[in-house]
């Protein structure tokens, strides 16, 4: 927790920009009974009964310093896949960045393991060696701000019914396009010094 403390408490930095990356899943749901479009005098109504259509997951990166956020829609949450989105994050979101200081929780794909697992081992050191990682701890994934933008993307976009794969990819980047011309950072206030004040019963007495 003190790790990930310091590390939002750094200055903003372009060549060190600092990167939250979290991800979430999305249920695909198709109607069975067209829904209505609200008309005077009538809200919308959608029936309760729908088909399920499989689902899909969504990796999520945001900048909090920057106001950027991206997020790519894959068919699974595997190594492979979180692999290929940090790639994508190194070469063409931050080719110019020295590293970047990467914020995740600690689930087993978000790791340099996943990109030797996808890729040859000279290519997985070169992404590897641009990742300054720091992880979360246990049950403490709250402190990776990736999550609050997650929120926002749950809310504005995902908490409705979405038919398929090839809509959730338009929506999800229209939502990213719209968010992103916004240039909205994330403001972090939680510190170091509040941690020890208010998570005191975490700290061994001495």
């Amino acid at each position: 927790m003190e790790d990930v403390l310091a590390v939002y408490a750094r200055p903003p930095d372009a060549v060190r920009p600092l990167v939250c990356f979290d991800e979430t899943g999305k249920d695909l749901k198709i109607h069975k009974r067209p829904p209505q479009s609200a008309v005077p005098g009538r809200p919308a109504r959608e029936d309760t009964e729908y088909e399920r259509n499989g689902s899909a997951n969504v990796f999520l990166a945001c900048a909090p310093h920057l106001g950027w956020r991206e997020a790519r829609v894959t068919a699974r949450r595997t190594a492979v896949d979180a692999a290929h989105a940090l790639r994508d994050l190194v070469d063409r979101q931050f080719p110019k960045a020295e590293r970047i200081v990467l914020v995740t929780d600690n689930l087993n794909v978000h790791t340099p393991a996943a990109l030797y697992e996808t890729f040859p081992p000279a290519e997985a050191r070169r992404i590897a060696a641009r990742i300054e990682w720091h992880y979360t701890p246990t049950h403490g994934s709250w402190l990776n701000m990736a999550e609050i933008e997650l929120s926002v993307l749950t809310r504005q976009c995902l908490a409705r019914r979405i038919p398929d794969r090839d809509t959730l990819v338009s929506e999800v980047a229209a939502w990213v396009e719209h968010r992103n011309a916004a240039a909205t950072p994330i403001t972090w206030r939680f510190t170091l010094e509040l941690a020890r004040i208010r998570l005191a019963h975490v700290y061994p007495e001495v």
